[in-house]
């Protein structure tokens, strides 16, 4: 096996791989959008110097295993066009392509496919993941982000470290209202049971509802129209070893402006808290021990929240515990 430095190899997006003779390298995917043109350049690295297969990763990105150490600078400047194309293009700020990726910590921002094919997204998610990849990246501490289209959350946001749902207020037009309650049914079917009908004209609960816009799928008469463009916030999901658990509702409403800027202020709020004697750290660990009041004081720094936007007042998470003493018999 070659001498390498196993730091500098992982932070240039490579795999530490079970065979200590090989390696894999990472490619991001932003958004999880991909051009077809960059798929022969893909099929060749592997099939040159892999094993002839790539494994597509849960953060929609490449894993090309089999590789050996030896060809990694080679492959770094094969892979300029895939940077320029993925990153550089939507203004990531990369020195030089031809070194391969400056960073690994922070993971790829997934995106569901949003608006450009489901009709129950009611936003562009690719353009949003791209405009957080370029304010986050490239970076080093862990951090994770997915953004999803609508409340049905396909990318698993309340998986994240940041998860971003997109909201639409419902707009309600009572005379091209003809009654038939179509909106409340599936509303109380499928959502949060926000519609009632009162004096034959449909009534919002602000307070349950989630901005989903199912309503607006079902009125045949378009009653209901999607208005203002909005986002709910959840923060800190994780899986692994210590404490899993569901992300916790943050921010309802909020505008775009307000969730790129939390995106950045997060980076400063790791860099003053994070536990430098670790490897690495979760930025939930972090915020179980700052608190959620300093988090939340830190990463809403300068944000001008508008009145319509709701922030928790505390994290309500959900998960549990590997303490075999508390649940198990």
């Amino acid at each position: 096996m070659l001498t390498i430095n196993t730091k500098k190899v992982m932070k240039n997006g490579w795999r530490i791989a079970k065979d200590r003779n090989r390696t894999c390298l990472r490619i991001r995917v932003p958004g999880g959008y991909l051009p077809v043109k960059l798929l022969p350049l893909i099929q060749t690295i592997s099939e040159r110097f892999g094993n002839g297969a790539v494994h597509i990763t849960t953060r929609q990105g490449f894993e090309i295993p089999g590789i050996s150490f030896e060809h990694m600078a080679e492959i770094n400047t094969m892979l300029s066009p895939i940077l320029e194309e993925l990153e550089v293009k939507i203004g990531v700020e990369i020195e030089d392509t031809t070194q391969g990726y400056p960073s690994a910590g922070t993971r790829n921002v997934m995106a569901c496919i949003g608006n450009k094919a489901c009709s129950n997204a009611v936003f562009n998610t690719t353009a949003l993941a791209q405009d957080i990849e370029k304010i986050i990246f490239p970076n080093n501490p862990h951090v994770k982000i997915a953004v999803t289209g609508c409340p049905n959350d396909c990318i698993k946001a309340h998986t994240q470290d940041i998860g971003i749902i997109g909201q639409v207020e419902p707009i309600y037009d009572a005379p091209r209202c003809m009654g038939c309650q179509a909106c409340v049914k599936n509303c109380h079917k499928v959502s949060t049971g926000a519609l009632s009908f009162v004096n034959n004209k449909v009534k919002r609960d602000a307070t349950r509802c989630i901005g989903c816009g199912e309503c607006v799928l079902k009125c045949p008469t378009a009653a209901w129209t999607r208005g203002g463009q909005y986002f709910r916030v959840v923060v800190m999901g994780r899986t692994g070893k210590k404490n899993p658990r569901l992300a916790a509702g943050f921010l309802e409403w909020a505008e775009r402006e307000v969730v790129l800027k939390l995106c950045e202020n997060l980076y400063t709020y790791i860099d003053q808290h994070i536990d430098r004697s670790l490897p690495k750290e979760h930025v939930g660990y972090i915020v179980d021990r700052t608190g959620y009041n300093v988090f939340k004081e830190e990463v809403l720094k300068d944000v001008t929240i508008s009145p319509n936007t709701k922030v928790s007042k505390f994290l309500d998470f959900a998960g549990y515990t590997y303490d075999k003493n508390v649940i198990y018999s």
